[in-house]
């Protein structure tokens, strides 16, 4: 007769919870020996994580949670592998480092289990069970680490477009955004954030966008400029585009784009001077303050 999974969880709970401290400092001397798995993290901070991670394990055990379950569907378990994780993630450990650091965890849970049964046939159900539960917890981790970095990535990516689109106070009630490089979707949304967000604030009326530093200007960039310019007409300030070169107007020209009911000017001097124009047009001015 088969010993049941029943049985075999409450084994293994029970030698987990008579060695919860000699399990995790084993761990912890696991990783401490491999310094691919531990990716820079000090022995205090592995010690915190294999309490939290032994303690959960003893937890999910004592629920009656399907073994397969268990890594997934216990909030306290998942939530200490989850944090392992991304703490490995922002470490800049690999994931790959980051599951086998996870799976090291087996070896001092067995060492434990085999110390507390001499029975042949239990012990091959213990080391099943927790080969299910270990080998979960390394795919979460592996899940958990990509989507980290990549959410990691993608705020980097983000700080860096909005260091590469800085608005400059030019004048009073002028703001400008030097643009540098190509305009594609992402940045465009960054700039146009940006740029209204600094027009509510200042008070700006005329913003101007310098594309000197934008190298091609086709019918996608085109379309970008004029959503910009949409959007800050929207916020009631006008917009001047600048730094139109004679190979970019020829360009727009041969593309058919119709810049013609924006205010364009040659250099960011003459977009200035102009601005400097309309902010002080006194017909302007009175349709403000109403």
């Amino acid at each position: 007769m088969g010993i049941s999974e029943t049985a075999v969880r409450r084994r293994v709970g029970k030698a987990l919870r008579a060695n919860a401290d000699t399990v995790a400092d084993r761990w912890v001397e696991l990783q401490l020996a491999q310094d691919e798995l531990r990716a820079g993290i000090g022995e205090r901070e592995l010690r915190e994580e294999a309490d939290a991670l032994v303690t959960a394990l003893i937890a999910g055990l004592d629920t009656a949670l399907p073994v397969a379950q268990v890594v997934n569907a216990h909030e306290e378990l998942r939530r200490a592998v989850i944090d392992l994780s991304l703490r490995r993630a922002r470490g800049g450990a690999t994931p790959t480092a980051t599951s086998l650091a996870v799976l090291a965890l087996k070896e001092a849970v067995l060492e434990s289990v085999q110390g507390a049964s001499d029975d042949a046939a239990e012990l091959f159900a213990a080391v099943l069970l927790v080969n299910r539960l270990l080998d979960a917890a390394g795919a979460l981790s592996f899940d958990t680490y990509v989507e980290g970095r990549e959410e990691i990535i993608r705020r980097q990516s983000r700080q860096l477009l909005e260091l590469s689109t800085p608005v400059v106070r030019l004048w009073r009630h002028v703001l400008a955004v030097p643009l540098i490089g190509t305009l594609d979707t992402a940045r465009t949304q960054v700039v146009m954030e940006n740029l209204l967000q600094a027009i509510q604030e200042h008070e700006a009326q005329v913003a101007i966008i310098d594309i000197t530093g934008v190298p091609t200007v086709d019918t996608a960039v085109a379309q970008h400029l004029m959503q910009t310019v949409n959007a800050v007409r929207l916020m009631g300030a006008d917009c001047v585009i600048s730094g139109i070169r004679p190979p970019i107007a020829q360009t727009i020209a041969q593309l058919g784009i119709d810049l013609s009911k924006i205010l364009t000017r040659a250099s960011l001097a003459d977009a200035l001077s102009e601005a400097i124009k309309l902010t002080s047009d006194p017909v302007r001015q009175a349709v403000v303050r109403r």
